[in-house]
């Protein structure tokens, strides 16, 4: 056989090396498996799932300029915001990620909606990405309903705001102050027209935060927003824009829901939900009062870990507890058990006590709840 002229012989050498290479390139990326691709959604209210257990949601409805999000492995980036809205009134979008049902679209695997007095603890973090150039809140949406609704709007809408940029503000008034989590917030109530938000500001940005949502939800019910026999229909995460908003993402996020007891040594979360009788004994003189509390266990369970919820009239504040931890000072308050006296046997009682000041003339708080489930008054 004649030998290959050297040129022929050059090529055919390159050609080999290139198929070795194509192979080798093959075999890494069959090892290596697919890749994970992000999604890009600009469908005014197309979604997608993530993380195999949450959704996240384009949710353009206030505006019809283009909005597009991208969905990440874990959480997403608004990458297209077009178009303003005048900031006096509702944002144009929210786009968000969410664990529940909404418009029946139900994240997988999700056990929303739950019934509040069933639930023990709902743990839920995030971490959020700014920017400078647009007025938005970054802010939780909790919903709660009396029915187990997945579809249309529930009753009542829990807003927490993580940060405020821009001449906004929430829905309805001011209406105090309350502590909530370790954190302090201004508290804002009022109503769209189709549904009753009480909103919790931040003073100042919270770039992430793993938290309770069971905290937000007792203080909703102590002020008479909601009730214990009402339902978490979704727990969801993002940001309300009125102007631009693209970068603006959401780096992490999860929520899961738990129920039945907690720790009774943990004062931080709330019990198991029980039938309950609360007397409230005080002692008042001018401008001064005790107060002392005794919660019955009513049902035929014991109460393991409790949290007793009220709201001082106006014009009252706590000034030292005893038996309990108190917190915030004034209006919606939570009493929570110290590690001595986390147990109630099935018709027995626990007492705590507290002083306090108050303007104007005195009267008694008139409703009373422990682990969010509604007591009777003696």
């Amino acid at each position: 056989m004649r030998p290959l002229p050297r040129c022929v012989r050059s090529v055919r050498t390159a050609l080999m090396t290139m198929l070795v290479a194509l192979a080798s390139l093959a075999t890494l990326v069959t090892t290596a498996g697919p890749a994970q691709a992000d999604t890009l959604i600009c469908d005014q209210f197309g979604s997608t799932t993530i993380q195999g257990r949450y959704v996240v949601q384009n949710n353009r409805w206030g505006t019809s300029a283009t909005q597009c999000v991208n969905a990440t492995a874990t959480g997403f980036e608004l990458t297209r915001a077009d178009g303003s809205v005048p900031t006096n009134g509702a944002p144009k979008s929210y786009p968000s990620i969410y664990n529940g049902c909404h418009y029946t679209n139900c994240s997988p695997g999700t056990n929303l909606p739950k019934q509040v007095s069933t639930i023990s603890s709902a743990p839920s973090s995030i971490s959020y990405g700014y920017v400078s150039n647009a007025v938005y809140n970054a802010s939780y949406d909790i919903w709660l309903d009396p029915t187990p609704k997945t579809d249309g709007v529930s009753r009542t809408e829990i807003m927490i705001w993580f940060n405020r940029v821009g001449p906004i503000q929430p829905i309805g008034s001011k209406t105090g102050t309350a502590s909530v989590g370790g954190r302090t917030w201004d508290v804002w109530t009022g109503s769209n027209g189709s549904n009753d938000v009480i909103s919790f500001i931040a003073p100042s940005a919270i770039a992430g935060w793993s938290f309770d949502v069971m905290d937000f939800v007792d203080q909703t019910v102590a002020r008479g927003m909601a009730q214990p026999s009402w339902y978490i229909t979704s727990v969801q995460a993002g940001f309300e824009p009125w102007q631009n908003g693209a970068g603006l993402r959401v780096d992490s996020f999860s929520s899961t829901i738990n129920s039945g007891s907690t720790d009774p040594g943990d004062p931080g979360d709330p019990g198991t939900p029980a039938a309950c009788k609360v007397t409230y004994a005080t002692n008042v003189w001018p401008g001064g009062f005790t107060a002392n509390v005794t919660v019955a266990n009513t049902g035929s369970a014991p109460v393991n870990g409790w949290k007793v919820a009220f709201t001082l009239p106006s014009g009252q504040s706590v000034t030292n507890a005893w038996n309990a931890t108190i917190a915030p000072s004034s209006g919606a308050v939570t009493a929570s058990n110290t590690s001595s006296n986390a147990q109630i046997a099935p018709n027995g009682s626990q007492s705590f006590g507290f002083q306090g000041t108050y303007t104007g003339t005195f009267t008694k708080p008139t409703q009373f709840s422990l682990n969010a489930a509604a007591c009777t008054v003696a």
